[in-house]
């Protein structure tokens, strides 16, 4: 165990509007949503979502968990799915995400995201990307392929992901499985992601939920493109639950990439803040893993770079600590 007290900074924390989701409750794909969402809670969490009180999904509530857990800087985003009510809205926007994170400068960033990029076209989420890149401080942007027309190596992508080449926004990208209905999983396979790489070289993208359940293929195409990063959002609640489902993932990434391309995210309910950090912050690899599976020590540096010091410097933010030391 570390006594280090690490820079930590970590992406994903979805804040949605309650008034508008208390006005589209009538929908059935909203219900349909829900569904999925306490089958990934069941995972993740370990509950679902009629055992306890959950958190407010909004910044007044994540300010608390982050000083309890240590977390430096939250990189704050849209819950878009649209598609729940048939494109009338969308559970959060962009404009509501500025408003929440206003009270909290240098703690709550903006990760935007414009999409359904390909519904709504390039035109205009390019627009978008530009002014809240260049005019709002946005440091990320994501891409929810489950919800468009097209899978993320859709050519129609192709404007968008020149465009954020171009300004030089990292984007963070959903992988592997959707997990909610009513959204195909043909959208978000982890292998779309390597013709996207071949053609855009110098784009910077962040892989999320580890790909899962092709953690290993995403593994492997890290190795491959150097501007391509694993990121743990989401599925680093499983790990700290199944702690040796954790070592397996991350002792293999390791062996194929340093941990310089590994970042946090979050996807969770906020009170699992904690837990999860502290996962990461505690994590030694065990010996019997390292004689059998060959997988390295993990070192005070590689989690220092995965807490935080790797999403510092593809944000340009600095990483120093925002939370007093206990």
């Amino acid at each position: 165990m570390s006594d280090r007290d690490f820079f930590v900074a970590m992406t994903e924390f979805h804040f949605m509007n309650l008034q508008t989701m208390s006005e589209i409750d009538y929908y059935p794909d909203v219900h349909r949503w829900w569904g999925s969402v306490d089958g990934v809670m069941r995972a993740w969490s370990g509950r679902d979502l009629s055992s306890s009180d959950w958190p407010k999904p909004i910044a007044s509530a994540l300010i608390g968990e982050m000083d309890k857990a240590r977390v430096d800087v939250a990189f704050c985003l849209r819950e878009p799915m649209m598609d729940v009510t048939g494109g009338v809205v969308s559970l959060s926007t962009n404009g509501f995400m500025l408003q929440q994170i206003a009270p909290y400068p240098n703690r709550m960033y903006l990760e935007a995201n414009v999409g359904p990029v390909i519904r709504r076209g390039t035109k205009q989420a390019n627009w978008e990307l530009e002014f809240l890149f260049r005019e709002k401080g946005a440091k990320l942007c994501k891409l929810y392929t489950p919800e468009d027309e097209g899978p993320i190596n859709d050519r129609r992508l192709w404007p968008f992901y020149e465009k954020a080449s171009e300004l030089g926004v990292p984007l963070t990208i959903h992988t592997g499985i959707s997990y909610v209905c009513p959204q195909p999983n043909n959208h978000c396979h982890v292998g779309q992601l390597d013709d996207v790489l071949l053609d855009f070289p110098d784009l910077k993208i962040i892989a999320y939920h580890a790909g899962w359940p092709d953690t290993e293929l995403l593994i492997g195409l890290c190795g491959k493109h150097r501007n391509l990063y694993m990121s743990l959002s989401g599925i680093l609640g499983w790990y700290q639950r199944a702690p040796y489902r954790g070592y397996h993932a991350i002792g293999t990434a390791l062996q194929w990439m340093p941990a310089d391309r590994i970042v946090l995210g979050f996807d969770l309910p906020f009170d699992d803040l904690t837990r999860v950090v502290d996962y990461i912050r505690n994590l030694e690899m065990p010996e019997e893993l390292q004689e059998k599976w060959g997988y390295a020590p993990v070192t005070d540096d590689d989690k220092a770079k995965i807490l935080g010091l790797n999403l510092a410097r593809l944000t340009g933010i600095d990483p120093v600590k925002r939370v007093p030391a206990r």
